[in-house]
């Protein structure tokens, strides 16, 4: 028989452009082992339509990628330019 143990870990957690508005720029908080991008965008409160890109440690992630102890998501918004 298996047992699988939760514990709590730190995440930074990055927003950048627009998703700033009214949030941080940054913020580190703790999270139980088994949580994913999605269920961090749904804790601060950011619509998923507002965001375009994922990054976990600076690597493309998606919003299902699984979180370890100490990563650093960050999270943008689409991006218009010309």
């Amino acid at each position: 028989m298996q047992v699988y143990t939760s514990y709590s870990m730190p995440i930074t957690i990055k927003l950048f452009a627009s998703l700033r508005k009214d949030r941080f720029d940054e913020d580190t908080r703790v999270y139980t082992s088994g949580i994913t991008g999605r269920r961090i965008v749904q804790d601060i409160g950011i619509p998923e339509k507002e965001i375009r890109l994922v990054f976990v440690n600076g690597r493309h992630a998606s919003l299902e990628d699984l979180l370890a102890d100490g990563d650093t998501l960050a999270l943008f918004p689409p991006i218009g330019g010309g």
